[in-house]
C-alpha cells in the first residue's frame, strides 16, 4: 500500500507532501492544474516511461527535484528484497528518485530505504508496488508478451508452478542444446584437424613419454656423469680420511677403535662410563654405514653405463618437445593419453553420442512442460473470456465480443505459445485485435474490466486509473464507479477523474488546483474531508455551484453512504 508521497520541484509541484489510507481514493480539479502529475511522479519513481522525461518533469528555474513514496510493505516484496540481498530495518519501503542539473546536463538515482538501486532493479520490483492504467492504454497492450503476462496471471498460484516448470525445462533443453552444438562445432574441428592431431600423437608416441619428472630425474643423472672425475676423487679422499688413513696417520675408524678400546677399560673401573662406551660404540656403527653408502655410491659411478652424451641428447630433444607444443613435460603426458581416447575408433563419436541423448531427453521434456502450459493458458482463456465479458456488457458494450487466441508459437522460456486478444464491439464485425479496432473509450472498460478480473492475482499491488473513465456516459460511468470500489475493497485503489459518479463512489477525495503568484504557477493538492467540500466539489464536476447542482452532488454522497 501507498502510505505517502513527497515532490520536490516535480512540474507545476514546489513542495507537496501527502498521506494515503487503504480503500479508494480520487483525485480531481480543473484541466491544468496537475491531477495526472501524481500518477507521472509515481510511474516515473518506478522506472515508467515518463523517468525518461525527466526534463520535462523537473520544475522550471530548479536544478535539483525529487520523488519519494512510502510503501507498507508485502510479502511478495519482502520476497525480493531477499532475493536482492537487501534488508529493511522496518515494515516501510521508502522509494525514493533524485534528479540533478549541472552544466546542462540531467541525471537521476534512485534509492530504496537509502541504498542505491539501478534501473533495471527498480523495474523489477515496480509490478510488485504499482499496476498503472491510462486512458487508451494501446501501447502498454502492444508490448511484446504483455497480453500472454496477462492471461498467465488468470492461472492463479497453480498456473505459476506450471509456467515455473516450463521456464526451467527450457532452459536446462537450452544449456544440453548449447553443449551439442559446441561439440558438433568441436568434432568438425577435429575431423579437419585429424591428420595434424595423428601427426602430433605419432611424434608424442615416438618421445615414449613415461615419467612426468623424467627431465628432472635425468638433470640430475647429467651433473653426476659431467663431474664424475671430481666425485672420484672426492670419495678417494673420504676413504683415506675414513678407512685407510692419510700420511701414514690411522683412520677415523682406527681412531674410534683405539677409543673404544680405552673406554672399555674406563668403563670396568667405573661403569658410570658406560653410556659413554654406547655412545661411542654407535658412532663407530655409523661411520661403518656411512662408508658403505659410500662404497655404493662409488661403485655405481664405476659401472653407470648410460654415457653423458646420451643423457644430454634425451634432455635436449624433452627440452625442444615443451617448447614446440608450450606444454610441460606433464601436460605432454595428458596431451598424448587424450589423443589416444578421441583417435581411436570411436572415441569423439561416443561422448557426441551421448550430448545428442542428452539433448533429445531435454527436449522432450521441454515439449512436455510446454504443453502442460499451453493446456493450462487455453484453460485460462476460457475463464478470463466469460469474466471480462461479465464486467463489460454493464458498460454500454451488450453486444461486445471478445476472445482470447492461445497459437502455437516458438519455444521460448516464456511456452510455446502466441496470445492475442481479440475484440469486437458491433454485431456483424469480425473479431480483430484489441490494440487496433477498440476506440479510445472502449479501451478504458476493457483495460478497468481487466483489471478487475486480475485483482485476485495481484492483491498486494495498488492499482492507479489516470482519466480511463473519460468520454463515457452517466450510467457508464456509475458502472465503472461500483468496479472500482468492489476493487478498493481488497486492495488500494486511486483514479483521476472528471466523473462526479465515481469520485462520489471514492474513500478519499483530494481536490487538485493551482495558483499564480508573482507569475509563478504552483500545484495544491487538498484532502477534502468533509461533506460540505465534497459536495462543492463535486457540484463542480456536475456542471458548476448551482442549486441543481449541489443537489446531484448531494444525492451522489447520499447514495454512498446509505
Amino acid at each position: 500500500m501507498l502510505t505517502a508521497l513527497r515532490l520536490e520541484n516535480i512540474a507545476l509541484a514546489e513542495s507537496l507532501e501527502l498521506s494515503f489510507a487503504e480503500g479508494f481514493s480520487v483525485f480531481t480539479g480543473e484541466t491544468g492544474a496537475g491531477k495526472s502529475l501524481l500518477l507521472d511522479a509515481l510511474d516515473a519513481l518506478t522506472g515508467g516511461a515518463q523517468g525518461s522525461q525527466g526534463g520535462r518533469l523537473l520544475r522550471a528555474g530548479a536544478s535539483r527535484g525529487r520523488i519519494e513514496a512510502s510503501f507498507s510493505l508485502t510479502p511478495p516484496v519482502a520476497a525480493w528484497l531477499e532475493a536482492q540481498e537487501l534488508e529493511v530495518d522496518d515494515d516501510e519501503l521508502l522509494l525514493s528518485r533524485d534528479w540533478r542539473l549541472q552544466d546542462g546536463r540531467l541525471s537521476s538515482r534512485h534509492r530504496l530505504n537509502g541504498i542505491a538501486l539501478g534501473r533495471a532493479q527498480v523495474q523489477d520490483l515496480r509490478p510488485l508496488l504499482i499496476d498503472l492504467t491510462v486512458q487508451g492504454q494501446t501501447q502498454q497492450l502492444a508490448r511484446p508478451g504483455q497480453q500472454r503476462r496477462w492471461l498467465d496471471r488468470c492461472a492463479g498460484e497453480e498456473g505459476l508452478a506450471i509456467f515455473d516448470g516450463a521456464r526451467r525445462a527450457f532452459r536446462r533443453w537450452r544449456e544440453a542444446a548449447a553443449a551439442l552444438q559446441q561439440a558438433r562445432e568441436q568434432e568438425q574441428d577435429r575431423q579437419r584437424d585429424r591428420e595434424r592431431q595423428e601427426q602430433l600423437l605419432q611424434d608424442l608416441e615416438a618421445a615414449d613419454l613415461q615419467d612426468p619428472h623424467e627431465r628432472e630425474r635425468l638433470q640430475g643423472e647429467q651433473d653426476r656423469a659431467a663431474h664424475g672425475v671430481r666425485l672420484q676423487e672426492g670419495l678417494a679422499v673420504l676413504s683415506g680420511r675414513l678407512v685407510d688413513g692419510a700420511d701414514g696417520a690411522p683412520s677415523a675408524l682406527d681412531h674410534l677403535a683405539a677409543c673404544g678400546h680405552e673406554l672399555q677399560q674406563m668403563a670396568q673401573l667405573d661403569g658410570g662410563l658406560a653410556p659413554c662406551l654406547e655412545e661411542l660404540l654407535d658412532a663407530q656403527a655409523g661411520l661403518e654405514t656411512l662408508v658403505r653408502s659410500l662404497e655404493r655410491y662409488g661403485a655405481a659411478l664405476e659401472s653407470d653405463p648410460a654415457s653423458l652424451a646420451a643423457v644430454q641428447e634425451r634432455l635436449a630433444n624433452l627440452r625442444a618437445l615443451e617448447r614446440r607444443h608450450g606444454l610441460t613435460l606433464a601436460g605432454l603426458i595428458a596431451l598424448r593419453d587424450r589423443l589416444r581416447l578421441e583417435l581411436e575408433p570411436g572415441g569423439a563419436a561416443a561422448g557426441l553420442a551421448r550430448l545428442q541423448q542428452a539433448e533429445a531427453e531435454a527436449r522432450a521434456e521441454r515439449d512436455r512442460c510446454q504443453g502442460l502450459l499451453s493446456d493450462q493458458r487455453r484453460r485460462s482463456a476460457i475463464t478470463l473470456e466469460e469474466q471480462l465479458m461479465e464486467a463489460l456488457r454493464p458498460m454500454g458494450l451488450a453486444n461486445v465480443r471478445f476472445a482470447v487466441a492461445v497459437e502455437p508459437g516458438d519455444p521460448s522460456e516464456d511456452g510455446a505459445d502466441a496470445v492475442a486478444f481479440l475484440f469486437s464491439a458491433n454485431p456483424g464485425q469480425p473479431l480483430a485485435p484489441l490494440a487496433e479496432v477498440a476506440s479510445g473509450g472502449e479501451m478504458s472498460r476493457f483495460l478497468l474490466a481487466l483489471k478487475t478480473c486480475l485483482a485476485a492475482a495481484d492483491p498486494h499491488v495498488t492499482l492507479l486509473f489516470d482519466e480511463i473513465d473519460s468520454g463515457v456516459s452517466g450510467r457508464v460511468s456509475g458502472t465503472m464507479a461500483r468496479l472500482l470500489r468492489r476493487l478498493a475493497a481488497s486492495r488500494q485503489v486511486f483514479c483521476v477523474t472528471h466523473q462526479p459518479l465515481v469520485a462520489a463512489a471514492a474513500d478519499h477525495h483530494f481536490r487538485v488546483s493551482k495558483s499564480v503568484e508573482d507569475g509563478i504557477t504552483r500545484s495544491q493538492v487538498s484532502p477534502l474531508r468533509d461533506t460540505r467540500a465534497r459536495e462543492a466539489e463535486l457540484a463542480e464536476l456536475a456542471g458548476g455551484d448551482s442549486g441543481e447542482a449541489r443537489e446531484f452532488a448531494a444525492s451522489l454522497l447520499g447514495r454512498r453512504v446509505a
